[in-house]
């Protein structure tokens, strides 16, 4: 019988990715801050509970923050071994491998967000949790964002050539865009900054869904039981009193 680590080796081989030979595991992100979840310099509640996955698992985390849409493309090319915090849906399965599969395990997210609509003052477009009213233009998405494809599902017209938040409200202050839709964190801090004045956040969310660790098809054959041991150890991670009591303090200083 051939030892594990030579199976393990010849299975990563045949992807193109070799298997694990250290303890080391790459993960993109966006460069960009969502808080609470993440900043640039690697604190936040996503970084938390990757870190205590990383103690409980024996790993080390290396991030690489990039534009989202490269981040998940890289995850598609083996290239990474894993990209955070990414939302689930049909599409991106082909990408890279959620927990549970095919249908993500929510019990092993790394957190809950939404996605809320911003319009100028004084715009007349609407949305009361379940229909858009007075709809006159485009709506502005952030390059690869999931929520593109919710308004698209409504027969929407969606703008998707921002790839960060502050450039996307720029382009709805112009009136190149008729409205917006931001991650609540990202919501937050622009009403809370210079163009806060001119803009307002509709009060029911468009859509509030898990966010998951996604590790790359070819990480997740070469490591089937350290991927797993990964998404455990966030799903204990976030489970525990503690970590409630420090996610629902900072999500309520955040919505303040």
């Amino acid at each position: 019988m051939r030892p594990l680590a030579s199976l393990l080796l010849a299975a990563g081989c045949l992807l193109g990715v070799p298997a694990l030979a250290d303890p080391t595991v790459t993960l993109c992100f966006e460069r960009q801050e969502v808080l609470p979840w993440r900043t640039l310099d690697g604190h936040g509640l996503d970084f938390e509970l990757l870190g205590e996955a990383a103690r409980r698992t024996g790993v080390r985390f290396e991030y690489r923050a990039m534009p989202w849409k490269r981040c998940l493309a890289q995850l598609a090319a083996n290239e990474v071994d894993g990209a955070f915090a990414a939302s689930f849906s049909q599409e991106r399965t082909a990408l890279g491998a959620y927990p549970g599969g095919d249908k993500a395990d929510p019990a092993r997210r790394l957190h809950m967000d939404r996605y809320v609509l911003v319009r100028r003052k004084g715009s007349a477009i609407d949305w009361d949790g379940h229909e858009f009213r007075h709809v006159e233009g485009r709506i502005g998405v952030q390059l690869g964002y999931s929520v593109a494809a919710f308004l698209r599902a409504r027969q929407l017209p969606v703008d998707e050539g921002s790839q960060k938040a502050d450039e996307l409200a720029q382009k709805l202050l112009a009136g190149r865009l008729e409205a917006a839709a931001f991650g609540g964190g990202d919501a937050v801090r622009l009403l809370r900054g210079p163009l806060g004045q001119q803009l307002e956040v509709l009060p029911e969310p468009l859509v509030e869904q898990a966010y998951y660790l996604m590790l790359s098809h070819g990480f997740a054959a070469a490591n089937p039981k350290l991927a797993e041991r990964i998404w455990d150890a966030i799903g204990a991670a976030r489970a525990s009193p503690a970590h409630a009591r420090r996610e629902r303090s900072a999500v309520q200083s955040e919505r303040r």
